[in-house]
């Protein structure tokens, strides 16, 4: 494991503990830190041709990162956050549409994983749509992209290289698992240790794909 994945896996497991119990204050500074190690691991690899995208992906998600730490201040940072994360979820589409692939037929498993995602956005936007209010569109088209996302991860599975193929798949479903905790979290009942769950999912989501993607481009 390179230096700044190091660096990234010690801070991160710093600053769950603090979350973990209960030290948030001292937590919110440490936050805006994580992401940028893994950029300038992503920077500072060999060149590919999705290089670009995952570095935009994880630069939109560390700016949603720090948008949402002023929620607490109006919900116009919680939906400028959104956005950010929207935009991130959209590259890492574009990403992994175009990731490079070692076979291009569909494996007839995909259509199983189609039918899950779409129980798991009925399911979901069901779940939470009498409480949404105002929301209800920025919310459903968020759930809709990452659904996309996860999709797209899922078919990835099936033509990318092993076992990275697998690395990015487990990043893309706990990444799905993190912004579910915390829409509801928000919208629905508030969860015991929401914040650490939430920060524990995103921050080893956001490695894995990172990881994988880095990996599975090796020359």
């Amino acid at each position: 494991m390179s230096n700044f994945l190091k660096i990234f896996t010690g801070i991160s497991v710093f600053y769950l503990i603090l979350l973990f119990i209960g030290q948030d204050e001292i937590a919110w500074y440490l936050k805006p830190v994580l992401l940028p190690f893994l950029i300038l691991e992503t920077y500072s690899s060999e060149n590919f041709k999705t290089k670009n995208l995952l570095l935009s992906a994880l630069v939109f998600s560390w700016i949603g990162d720090i948008i949402l730490m002023f929620t607490d201040k109006g919900e116009l940072y919680f939906i400028f956050g959104l956005v950010s994360f929207l935009v991130a979820h959209i590259i890492f589409i574009l990403l992994f549409t175009k990731q490079e692939k070692e076979n291009t037929s569909t494996n007839k498993l995909f259509w199983i994983g189609l039918v899950i995602v779409g129980i798991y956005l009925f399911g979901m936007l069901s779940l939470l749509y009498p409480s949404l209010g105002d929301l209800k569109i920025p919310v459903t088209v968020y759930a809709i992209t990452i659904s996309t996302m996860l999709l797209m991860a899922i078919k990835g599975y099936f033509n990318w290289k092993k076992p990275n193929n697998l690395t990015v798949l487990l990043g893309a479903l706990i990444f799905v698992s993190s912004d579910s905790i915390l829409a509801i979290n928000k919208f629905h009942s508030e969860l015991p240790k929401s914040g650490f769950l939430i920060m524990i999912t995103y921050i080893v989501a956001q490695f894995l794909i990172t990881k994988g993607i880095l990996s599975l481009n090796k020359k």
